[in-house]
């Protein structure tokens, strides 16, 4: 049967069934760290700290405003007309804008050894001048986790929308995020558990806490409380 998420015995053997020291580190650093697929490739070794046990993520995310010309109103992609002036929607001005954020996360003993194996045997690649951990496109990484998901006699997993799709890097990092919510469901666990992922929001995070069951379990055993005992077939 298909499910959202990915469990801890899927991750076992997505690893166990990657070839080579590359591979089988992309799969932990990803569900170790929670990290997104494209912080995960843009690692450089000066981002690992292995004293203290953390790595430094730089997260960018570009955003694209659109205003009218004539009013200089916000636009959506999907408008024809102008929810300020009213004017026909010709050719909206267009503002990118660039957000960079910088977090500091602890990462477990066996994938920070890993690293290190990994980093002394050269795995590292150097772009235009600078050393990277994985010099793979984001693209390349999609099919190395979707390749290593057929081999471990992974099913497909459903997404939000219903329909069923390969293991994409993505589902690791939903996966650790469900599995922390399991682990801690306190809003003091889904604030650490939002500053490990980077999300602006604990909205955002606290999905994963619905993802986990664990909230609406708890509330229902309140709900029903004895009547549920007695109640007899």
């Amino acid at each position: 049967m298909n499910r959202a998420y990915l469990d801890l015995e899927d991750v076992r053997r997505m690893k166990e069934a990657a070839s080579n020291l590359r591979d089988r580190l992309l799969v932990r650093l990803l569900f170790y760290s929670g990290c997104r697929v494209s912080e995960a490739l843009a690692l450089r070794p000066q981002d690992l700290d292995l004293g203290q046990g953390t790595i430094t993520i730089l997260h960018l995310k570009e955003r694209l405003k659109l205003t009218c010309p004539k009013c200089g109103a916000s636009l959506a992609r999907s408008h024809r007309f102008c929810p300020g002036c009213g004017e026909v929607v010709g050719e909206a001005l267009q503002d990118r804008q660039e957000h960079r954020s910088i977090r500091t996360v602890p990462l477990d003993a066996v994938t920070l050894a890993l690293l290190q194996k990994y980093l002394e045997r050269g795995g590292q690649v150097h772009v235009r001048g600078q050393a990277i951990l994985f010099g793979i496109t984001r693209h390349r990484a999609r099919q190395i986790i979707m390749e290593l998901a057929k081999r471990a006699g992974l099913p497909r997993v459903l997404l939000n929308t219903g329909k069923e799709h390969w293991v994409s890097p993505h589902r690791l990092r939903d996966a650790f995020a469900v599995q922390a919510a399991k682990a801690d469901s306190t809003w003091d666990g889904l604030r650490m558990l939002q500053e490990q992922l980077g999300h602006a929001t604990l909205n955002t995070t606290a999905r994963y806490r619905k993802l986990a069951g664990q909230e609406l379990r708890e509330w229902y055993g309140r709900v029903v409380g004895k009547s549920g005992e007695e109640a007899k077939p």
